[in-house]
Formats: structure tokens, sequence, C-alpha cells
């Protein structure tokens, strides 16, 4: 292992959450979105409309590697054809309704013992990720009680800037005071995030992968990041207790 690392960034999505399908709780959030847009239309329709208009704009994020802020995301891509004084002062909560149409999120059941554990050893934790969300991930870690473990917080829904490029990695590096050298990532998309992390010169790459997702993965991909593993455990079998970690209270 590269004994220069000393601040880890981790992705949301796959990572430190996982998405589960509960449809009664995403029908909700479709019921929601209707009403407060007003529309006349059935939930599922529009919402429906919705998915198509967000391929559209996704092709434009991945295209340009930026992220809209979420007033132009539902003023200018979502719902154009609706009064921006209407739509505007809502954005936030239709982003946040949004995102529960696709499905229910839980913290890993080891994200609190990882994230407490590396903490203790004495590294420094970050979040970078795409997302179109600006308040769902900070709430998700004041929520859990996670938000102290986690003093950086890059999201390119805030920052305009996407991965794969180098952009948000760097910032990500210059908010927590770490050279990228001395940062290490820990996503689970095995061609963007490593992409990205090596563009910024991140000193290590490490992919979470199921057994399901390697197996259907090219085995060239998979010698690219410098370690894979299944879980967030695995993070612990990777790097140890730094010589600087503070001594554990008695």
């Amino acid at each position: 292992m590269n004994q220069t690392i000393d601040t880890i960034f981790i992705d949301v999505g796959n990572t430190l959450r996982i998405l589960v399908a509960d449809e009664p709780y995403q029908a909700h959030a479709r019921q929601q979105i209707a009403t407060f847009v007003g529309t006349s239309e059935h939930p599922d329709t529009f919402c429906k409309m919705l998915d198509e208009r967000y391929k559209v704009y996704r092709k434009w994020a991945f295209a340009t590697l930026r992220e809209a802020p979420e007033k132009d995301l539902w003023t200018k891509w979502l719902l154009p054809d609706y009064p921006y004084e209407r739509i505007a002062p809502l954005a936030g909560e239709l982003t946040f309704l949004y995102r529960q149409t696709m499905g229910r999120r839980f913290a890993a059941a080891d994200a609190r013992e990882v994230t407490l554990e590396l903490t203790r050893r004495g590294y420094k934790l970050g979040i970078i990720s795409n997302t179109i969300t600006e308040r769902e991930i900070p709430n998700w870690l004041i929520e859990d009680g996670l938000d102290k473990y986690y003093p950086t917080v890059v999201l390119s829904s805030i920052y305009s800037y996407r991965k794969p490029g180098p952009e948000i990695y760097l910032e990500a590096a210059r908010r927590a005071g770490s050279p990228p050298e001395n940062c290490a990532y820990v996503g689970d998309n095995i061609t963007r995030d490593v992409e990205g992390s090596h563009k910024a010169g991140f000193g290590m790459i490490i992919i979470m992968l199921s057994p399901d997702e390697m197996k259907e993965t090219d085995p060239e991909l998979l010698s690219k990041p410098d370690r894979i593993i299944q879980t967030l455990s695995g993070l612990l079998g990777i790097f140890p207790a730094l010589e600087t970690a503070p001594e554990p209270s008695r």
C-alpha cells in the first residue's frame, strides 16, 4: 500500500448508501410531485414524462461533465413548460421527491462501523459524488450522525463539475488540505471513477463490486483500479492505522 495515503474519499451511491425498490414509497413520491406541480395528469404518467426528460438531461451532463443546479434542472430541463416563478422555489423539494421515485436509500450495513474505524486509525474522510440533489446527502449524514466524520463533501450538484472530470477530485483534495497523491478514492464505477481519480493524480483508486458485477466486467477493466473490494469493510484490510493516529480514549 502507498503509505502516504492519509485521506480517503468515498462515493455515496452503491458504496456508502444502497438503493432498494419500494413501490409504495416510490408511488407516494410520484403523487407528491404531481401535487406540488399541480398537474392534472396521473402521477405515473407525469413522472414517466419526467424520466424521459431526465434522460435527455443526463446525456448533456455526461457529454459536458457538468451538473445543473436544482433550479436549472427543473426550470430548463424537466419542467421548462411551467412558469419559472412557480417551479424555481420548489426545485429543492422536487429533486428530493424525484430521487425517492427511484427507490428507498439506506446506509450500507457496514457504513458506520467502517467510518468510525477509519477515523480512529487516523484517516481524514470525505465524499465526492455525482448527484442532482443538494440537500439529501448532507441531511442524511446529519440524521445518521456521520457528518462530523465527513467534513469534506463535494457534490456535483453544488460544485457544478462531474466525475470523471478531474476538477471535482482536485477540489475535494484542496478542501481537505491534502495533496492528491495522498488521497484515495472509493467508488463503484470501474470506468468513470478510475479515469477521474487517475486524471486528478490520486494515490490510490479502489472500486467496490459485487461478485456478480465482477463476473460481468471485462477482465481488462478489472486490472485498472489499485484494489477491488466487495463491501466497505474491505477498506479495513487495506488501510492500517497511521503512525500519527490519535490514541483511543480510555
